[in-house]
């Protein structure tokens, strides 16, 4: 695989996790497994999912770098939730820790590839000197 090619890998599977995980918020606090039946207002956990949309859209490497720290928040709520809820809440809580693993691995192979491909401006090798 060529190196646009790793960095628009990495981008969709990004963006598919993201979006994946607003899904899940969603569907999950609505209908799935709602605290309270009818759904609850901890459906709006979602929305701060939804500001990187638009940077991971534009392929801006500084949403990439804080969604990387940002993701962690909704790891810990599944971790919790997989632990201590009834199904199929636990169930759910798994998914969302595997979907944010997946948005945290891409976005971590996304800056290290953008990174590694950057321009350096190059330095020339010390020539040898001779005796």
């Amino acid at each position: 695989m060529n190196k646009t090619t790793q960095i628009n890998f990495t981008r969709r599977l990004a963006l598919a996790s993201l979006a994946g995980l607003i899904v899940l918020g969603l569907v999950w606090e609505m209908w799935l497994a709602p605290i309270r039946p009818g759904g609850s207002l901890l459906a709006l956990k979602v929305l701060p999912l939804c500001i990187p949309l638009a940077g991971i859209m534009k392929n801006r490497m500084y949403t990439y770098r804080w969604v990387s720290l940002l993701v962690w928040l909704y790891f810990t709520e599944g971790t919790v939730r997989a632990w201590s809820d009834k199904a199929p809440g636990n169930y759910l809580g798994m998914i969302e820790v595997t979907l944010c693993l997946v948005l945290f691995v891409a976005c971590a192979l996304h800056v290290r590839i953008r990174l590694k491909n950057a321009t350096h401006p190059s330095t020339p090798a010390p020539e040898a000197q001779t005796p």
